[in-house]
């Protein structure tokens, strides 16, 4: 289907997406998925500020998590059925309110439903994803999707430390109304850059296409393995990631929430890998890449193992994990976006409702773990995560990824 923008020259497939174009789209990303994490070291300074109880102010996280969850199931399928320059615009716009409300809010209740509500515009990522698939010419979708990726990378991990930097100098309250700030200028400019009066991909009822969404992945085995390597590998991630604050704030090291926080920077380095997993997946070695990708993931929970003994080998750990992570995080979406078409949005918001459940059993999991184990049991849980994972894939690897390899498997 032909794409136009408002002058009525062809966008799609001739003119692809320009290089600067993904990239206000991947910073973009990233600005709008940090919202969801900047709470993680803010969550002393908030319940002091609401008197609220330590065990109840993880609900500031949990309510984030819900509202996200419902804007996957929601919110992203209507990029399949709308114009998605305007539901981007309007997200953001409503994005701005949502963090100016939770910088401002007096009561809990405030405080809270303003979260839910966040949490649930965040969900302007993966529509700025299925996007830039759509966009992108296919010889660069991958690519395209890998740099995007980068930056959503870049926003989860970059979160934790500029919010306990900004929280030092102004309190909880100046990152979201900084946040606030930044996402009314971003919003600007992709008013400017998105092309205008594109037509929707599919004719489906809102009802219809929601329906649509678990059919797909059930019906289309690809997804379906896709997506639980997607559940696995966010749970290795979130293990780590989330009880990896436990040791470092404890003896011997007591290190602060900003110190902890440059672990993170250290775990960008592994996003850089995701604009190269795009363009393997665009020469149709996505396969190859993902097994690949999970046999790195597992060897660096050896390397994460030795956190007690060496801070050295452990950063070498967290650059393997997140380069993997990322990998096949990229080739997932570049696989499943060609598959079908018509369909991105939802497919986006299916395969990240599997992210999402992964990163949840992650981070109960791994607490668990330590709490009964010590760090020993976490990487025993990240690498049986790892390794689940790959024998996925290596059980899978025959499938039929790419539409030529499924029409050479069909006999045509």
């Amino acid at each position: 289907m032909q794409r136009e923008n408002k002058k009525g020259t062809q966008h799609r497939p001739g003119g692809g997406l320009s290089r600067i174009t993904t990239l206000i789209f991947a910073v973009a990303a990233g600005l709008s998925v940090a919202n969801i994490y900047y709470a993680q070291p803010l969550l002393d300074s908030m319940a002091r500020d609401f008197g609220i109880t330590p065990a109840a102010i993880g609900l500031v996280v949990t309510l984030t998590q819900v509202g996200y969850g419902l804007g996957l199931v929601f919110i992203v399928p209507l990029g399949d059925l709308i114009d998605r320059r305007r539901l981007i615009v309007a997200q953001g716009v409503l994005s701005v309110i949502a963090l100016v409300a939770v910088a401002t809010a007096r009561t809990e209740a405030i405080l809270f439903a303003s979260l839910v509500a966040m949490g649930l515009l965040a969900v302007v990522v993966q529509v700025l994803v299925a996007f830039a698939a759509t966009l992108a010419t296919p010889a660069e979708r991958g690519k395209a999707v890998g740099m995007v990726t980068s930056g959503v990378v870049i926003g989860i991990l970059a979160a934790r430390f500029v919010a306990g930097l900004l929280a030092d100098f102004g309190g909880w309250r100046a990152v979201y109304l900084t946040s606030a700030v930044l996402t009314a200028a971003m919003v600007g400019v992709l008013m400017r850059v998105l092309p205008r009066n594109l037509t929707p991909d599919s004719a489906d009822s809102y009802r219809a296409t929601l329906r649509s969404i678990p059919v797909l992945f059930l019906r289309d085995r690809v997804l379906l393995v896709r997506g639980l390597l997607a559940l696995l590998i966010f749970a290795t991630f979130s293990t780590f990631w989330t009880a990896l604050v436990l040791p470092l704030s404890a003896a011997p090291f007591h290190y602060s929430h900003t110190q902890i926080g440059l672990f993170g920077l250290v775990g960008m380095a592994g996003a850089t890998a995701a604009t190269g997993a795009g363009r393997l997946a665009d020469r149709g070695l996505g396969q190859w890449t993902t097994g690949l990708s999970l046999t790195l993931l597992l060897m660096s929970w050896g390397l994460i193992a030795f956190l007690s003994a060496s801070i050295p080998i452990l950063l070498v750990g967290i650059v393997l994990l997140d380069l993997a992570v990322q990998a096949v995080h990229v080739t997932n979406q570049s696989i499943i976006f060609d598959r079908h078409p018509e369909a991105r949005s939802r497919l986006v918001g299916g395969y990240m409702v599997f992210y999402s459940s992964g990163s949840a059993i992650g981070a109960i999991a791994s607490t668990t773990a330590y709490a009964h184990a010590g760090w020993s049991g976490v990487s025993a849980l990240g690498a049986a995560f790892s390794t689940t994972a790959l024998l996925t894939w290596a059980s899978t690897r025959d499938l039929p990824v790419s539409k030529e390899a499924m029409r050479c498997a069909d006999g045509g």
